[in-house]
């Protein structure tokens, strides 16, 4: 690839504009509307699965509509599951509230997939990160409720905020909770020509 080559991002999320970031990538954001609706039956991985392969395709199609130049185009989607639930973003503070109580002093999985996708070709790779909260006391949780932090994240909390003193450890990938995994987004990216360190 041509040196920091321009990527085309499908999501608004910042976080993922931080850790693109990090990989020395420049991009331009792309608007690609989905339904978010998980499917009757549907398990976690699939249903990020499907988001991320929609959110790329969504996003192609603005790119081919708007005749802008062929470059790679990624996009993601992160979910949080425990005991086979689904947990996105919540709807108020008693829904924040409910999902942090579910977590507390108990081990959830946040699945991150990435979908990059130049022309036909579209490649996929998924993260799946266990996440061991401690106990929270209301306290706590009314703390954090009050900050305001946890009302635009799936699962309710921001592992690299406020919320990382409820966790206890984790498993898997840290960036990949956030929003993003890093391993697995520079392999798919290196299938397109882009080269990292």
């Amino acid at each position: 690839m041509t040196e920091n080559e321009t990527l085309y991002l499908a999501s608004g999320s910042p976080r993922r504009r931080e850790l693109l970031t990090l990989l020395g990538l420049h991009f331009e954001r792309i608007h690609a509307e989905v339904d978010e609706s998980v499917l009757p039956g549907e398990a976690a991985r699939a249903y990020a699965e499907r988001l991320a392969r929609a959110k790329a395709d969504a996003g192609w199609a603005v790119v081919q509509s708007c005749g802008l130049p062929s470059r790679a185009l990624l996009a993601a989607d992160t979910t949080v599951v425990q005991d086979g639930v689904i947990f996105g973003k919540p709807v108020d503070e008693a829904d924040a509230r409910r999902m942090l109580q579910t977590f507390s002093g108990r081990t959830h999985q946040v699945i991150t997939s990435v979908a990059v996708r130049r022309g036909e070709q579209i490649e996929l790779a998924t993260s799946v990160t266990d996440v061991t909260f401690r106990k929270l006391d209301e306290d706590a949780i009314q703390r954090y409720l009050d900050s305001g932090e946890a009302f635009d994240k799936a699962g309710a909390y921001g592992i690299q905020g406020l919320a990382a003193v409820f966790v206890e450890r984790i498993d898997g990938s840290f960036t990949g909770v956030v929003g993003l995994p890093l391993f697995e987004t520079a392999e798919l990216l290196s299938r397109f020509g882009y080269v990292f360190p």
